[in-house]
């Protein structure tokens, strides 16, 4: 599709694994609730340099989201595009973990700074809930 904003809300950052299912769903929840959402999938135009588009895309958002399942976790252990993406919003203020399909004790495993952050689980909310209290916070 390409890009769509000069700034949005929200960096979606997300292991390639999850793009069609999980992280759509979150993506276009949050898009339902007005929130503004950076977007792979939806924001690198096709033949753009990729990691460019990336990088320009972090620099548009002000709040980075990170949707954490198992696929993600072997994607930063790995090293790769999951992995730079992470480095850059473990820098922020604000960065909003989304575990789904792993416990914050495997989230710390891998990634103790990621593990440390205040985030939500899909063990305790749905999608649809994590979104609703996102979007809250964007709306602040």
């Amino acid at each position: 599709m390409g890009p769509r904003a000069e700034s949005y809300d929200l960096f979606l950052c997300h292991a390639w694994d999850d793009r069609r299912e999980t992280a759509t769903e979150l993506h276009d929840l949050l898009e339902a609730r007005d929130v503004s959402v950076w977007f792979s999938e939806r924001d690198i135009i096709l033949g753009l340099p990729f990691m460019r588009e990336i990088d320009k895309g972090l620099a548009k958002t002000r709040i980075g989201l990170v949707l954490i399942t198992p696929a993600f976790l072997k994607r930063i252990e790995r090293g790769g595009v999951s992995e730079k993406e992470l480095s850059e919003l473990l820098a922020r203020d604000l960065l909003i973990p989304v575990a789904h399909g792993v416990t914050y004790d495997e989230i710390r495993a891998i990634s103790p700074l990621l593990g440390s952050r205040n985030g939500l689980s899909t063990d305790e909310d749905s999608l649809e809930d994590i979104a609703r209290k996102i979007a809250e916070l964007v709306a602040l």
